[in-house]
């Protein structure tokens, strides 16, 4: 054998390794990476960030397509300033505090993950999905395709970190207690108002008169009367939005189930029963009127408000509790 043919038989050698190890290459990428490389991959992530941030990509890759034997909660948002979602950055907020929480907690493990996609960088996601609203918190198991119960209805329950939690705990029976960072704007904003109210007292300490003012402290009693039985607390501890999407593709701005608020409803709640009460005030002074053109006036009037704004008040209540005997 010449040398000629030896470098040839060389060559041939070569080229067909090499294509052998193109062809293994290209089986691996289209197979997609293994098990174990997958949760050492999320593992990895999650040791730089509770909350993993996902493309189209990489949620096909690590959420989609099988094999899977680890959980993930994703909150499908849109951040952007530009698409207008206003309770978006908020959702955000608290979703990333469940996955702190559950990121420094005894019960973390590599059978759950946290995810989130934005509609800016994985709107073929929204797609795939059938999704044309944000946000969504949805559980992905490790094995077939999400159900109606893996999508959270924070329309019922709000998204709050505990509600999470929950929901979380109710789909993988893992516990997560909720770790807030310490707020100190609440310190701050209440030892403001004291140092004000201290100043102003100290200012007007030679005319006090205005503290036994009847008049002020019923207004006061009487506005932390509207707040509370409009919902402001519920508002405060299940965070809910402010309106919500219709099917029709409409804004609602009262929910239509008695388990659930809006922001907005509360407001319109506080109005309803603010004119209602202006209403029996003016029925009830009108009788103290020496003027009796006056009294009737402001006797007619009271009544107006009364039946009216009370009509629209039932009216919120048989929305909310439909079925119920009330007319």
């Amino acid at each position: 054998m010449n040398a000629l043919t030896k470098y040839t038989l060389l060559a041939l050698t070569l080229c067909s390794g090499f294509l052998i190890l193109s062809a293994f290459a290209q089986a691996k990428a289209k197979s997609g990476l293994s098990l174990s490389e997958k949760v050492q991959s999320l593992l990895d992530m999650n040791a730089k960030k509770a909350l993993l941030r996902f493309n189209g990509q990489k949620f096909r890759e690590y959420v989609k397509s099988s094999p899977r034997n680890y959980s993930v909660v994703v909150m499908l948002t849109a951040l952007a300033p530009a698409r207008q979602c206003q309770i978006c950055r908020h959702a955000h907020d608290e979703f990333n505090i469940v996955a702190q929480s559950y990121r420094y907690s005894p019960a973390y493990s590599n059978k759950l993950f946290f995810a989130m996609v934005d509609f800016d960088e994985g709107s073929d996601v929204f797609q795939m999905l059938r999704l044309n609203m944000a946000p969504v918190f949805m559980h992905f198991p490790p094995k077939g395709k999400p159900k109606s119960a893996d999508s959270m209805d924070i329309h019922r329950i709000g998204f709050a970190a505990d509600v999470i939690a929950r929901f979380v705990a109710e789909r993988t029976d893992i516990q997560i207690r909720i770790f807030r960072p310490p707020n100190y704007s609440g310190a701050v904003a209440l030892i403001t108002l004291v140092a004000l109210v201290g100043g102003f007292l100290y200012m007007r300490r030679n005319n006090l008169e205005f503290l036994y003012n009847k008049n002020i402290w019923g207004a006061l009693a009487v506005f932390f009367c509207f707040a509370m039985i409009s919902g402001q607390m519920w508002n405060h501890i299940r965070g809910p939005p402010l309106v919500h999407r219709t099917q029709n593709g409409g804004v609602a701005y009262i929910h239509g189930s008695s388990q659930g608020q809006l922001v907005v409803e509360t407001y319109i709640i506080m109005g309803l029963n603010a004119l209602i009460f202006l209403g029996m005030i003016l029925l009830t002074e009108s009788g103290n009127q020496t003027d009796q053109r006056k009294g009737r006036i402001m006797g007619i009037v009271g009544l107006a408000l009364l039946a009216i704004f009370f009509s629209f008040l039932l009216s919120v209540f048989r929305s909310k509790a439909q079925g119920y005997p009330y007319r």
